[in-house]
């Protein structure tokens, strides 16, 4: 079974801070990284080191960064077969500060990825054909995801969208046809205009979206865990808790785990399970992708 990241990929330029700088002022951080990110690759090497087959569609400029990234894709063993180079523009980039806490501010500069267009869908059709479910977020231009959803929608694969960075203009009638709709609470407060501060409002925000049409929310929640709201059905699981030391990426390990396992046992609620504990060990080393942890270390906080 393979899995198709039809999506963005980054380059991480991580700050590791003391607290947050107020407006006009300057601070040293004590720690800097470089490192591979996107919300469509960190997804990718996800579902990869989880144990699936992923191929990737995406851009990357004609910098330094190019062949770093598709560099660090074929380390995991991920397909680039469509992974294309852009000539006069820049690779992705995310300035991301992390603060004492754990907790995280990110900026993205899109670059090439705003070149990733439906034409590039169509051109890769036959691979994806042969593809069990599509993930997609929204580091891309929408009408490239709008495109993906209705190809899958098309030849009966489930796609599965993850609405990041959050986008209210996001239309609700052309994502219906998605198969797991999975935003974080602060992606479904701007998506939807409620406030998701407590579980309940989370709860009756996710529901407004399955009254849409929308088949199944998956919302991730952090520490509180997540929540998956279907018609008629509403399920909570708890994290792990862990000592968080960096949580960009988080998400991202959620979503490709999950990925990765529901193609193979179909089971929403245990591939839920797993994705959380993926999602958990990720957040206990700095970084992103290279904080993501073996499938063996997954097991064994799942058996404890």
């Amino acid at each position: 079974m393979k899995i198709a990241v039809i999506g963005s990929n980054m380059v991480d330029l991580i700050s590791y801070i003391d607290r947050m700088p107020a407006d006009g002022e300057t601070l040293e951080a004590p720690e800097f990284s470089l490192g591979c990110g996107g919300k469509g690759a960190n997804q990718a090497v996800a579902a990869a080191k989880y144990g699936s087959n992923v191929m990737m569609l995406t851009k990357v400029g004609n910098d330094i960064f190019a062949d770093n990234t598709i560099n660090n894709l074929k380390k995991y063993n991920i397909d680039t077969t469509y992974v294309e180079r852009v000539n006069n523009v820049s690779s992705g980039v995310a300035p991301i500060f992390v603060d004492a806490s754990g907790q995280n501010r990110i900026l993205i500069i899109k670059g090439a990825n705003k070149c990733l267009l439906p034409a590039d869908i169509d051109k890769a059709a036959e691979s994806l054909k042969k593809c069990s479910i599509l993930i997609l977020q929204l580091e891309i231009n929408l009408e490239t995801v709008y495109h993906a959803i209705e190809f899958g929608s098309k030849n009966n694969i489930p796609v599965l969208l993850n609405p990041a960075p959050g986008n209210a203009e996001l239309d609700i009638k052309k994502i219906c046809k998605c198969d797991f709709f999975v935003p974080n609470e602060t992606e479904l407060s701007i998506i939807t205009g409620m406030p998701t501060n407590t579980e309940e409002n989370i709860k009756k925000a996710a529901l407004t979206l399955i009254e849409k049409g929308i088949k199944n929310v998956i919302v991730t929640m952090g520490a509180r865990g997540s929540m998956w709201v279907t018609e008629g059905k509403i399920q909570c699981l708890k994290a792990f808790k862990v000592d968080a030391v960096d949580t960009s990426g988080a998400g991202d390990a959620f979503i490709g785990c999950f990925a990765s396992c529901y193609v193979k046992n179909h089971d929403v609620l245990k591939s839920m399970r797993e994705a959380s504990a993926f999602s958990a060990l990720s957040v206990m080393k700095k970084g992103t992708q290279i904080s993501y942890p073996e499938k063996e270390a997954v097991q064994d906080l799942l058996t404890e």
